[in-house]
């Protein structure tokens, strides 16, 4: 395989593969041909040392449909790599949840390969930096569809900050006047009693 279609695929920029080439770097093996072309040796998957997982989540349970569509897409993406998948982690919850039960039990697994359809899927805010502290751990994560415009992200994110700042604040509302009500119930029986 050519060394651009290698860097592509393993989501590095092909300077940096040429780079790496240049200064003897490459994780893979390597060879220049006789027109100068670079190419990556196609080494045997060793898939066997792989523990690979899927996560699929959505933000609500009217979407559930679109869980197991999510998850179907997946296993197809995990087949058509050659990855024997161990265990799919599905979850209904917002993507903003830094506590969300079926995340935190599949990071608990230790797996070697994470596989999402979205960025968003695993995380709203800060998937780099989850990327970069799970790669440190010797596990990638694999995002099928990359292809969104950064302008598309722009409006997702700023959508989910104003719908979890919206929903925190009618659940604050609603809870403190469901405590103004006990409180009042609570004073009208002591005054009804005495």
């Amino acid at each position: 395989m050519k060394l651009s279609a290698w860097a592509k695929k393993e989501g590095v920029s092909y300077r940096t593969a040429f780079r790496w080439f240049r200064d003897g770097k490459m994780p893979v093996n390597t060879y220049r041909s006789k027109t100068g072309s670079i190419f990556v040796e196609d080494a045997p998957s060793n898939n066997s040392n792989q523990k690979v997982v899927i996560y699929c989540r959505v933000s609500s349970h009217p979407k559930k449909e679109d869980l197991n569509r999510q998850v179907e897409r997946c296993k197809a993406f995990c087949e058509a790599r050659g990855l024997a998948v161990e265990k799919v982690y599905k979850e209904i919850a917002s993507g903003m949840n830094d506590n969300r039960t079926q995340l935190l039990k599949m990071l608990d697994s230790n797996p070697t390969m994470i596989v999402v359809e979205n960025k968003d899927r695993l995380t709203r805010f800060g998937f780099n930096y989850l990327d970069t502290l799970l790669r440190k751990l010797n596990c990638k994560i694999e995002v099928i569809n990359r292809d969104e415009s950064c302008e598309q992200d722009l409006m997702k994110d700023l959508i989910s900050v104003i719908t979890s700042f919206c929903c925190r604040l009618y659940g604050m509302r609603r809870g403190y006047a469901k405590a103004k009500k006990i409180k009042d119930d609570i004073a009208n029986d002591s005054l009804q009693a005495a």
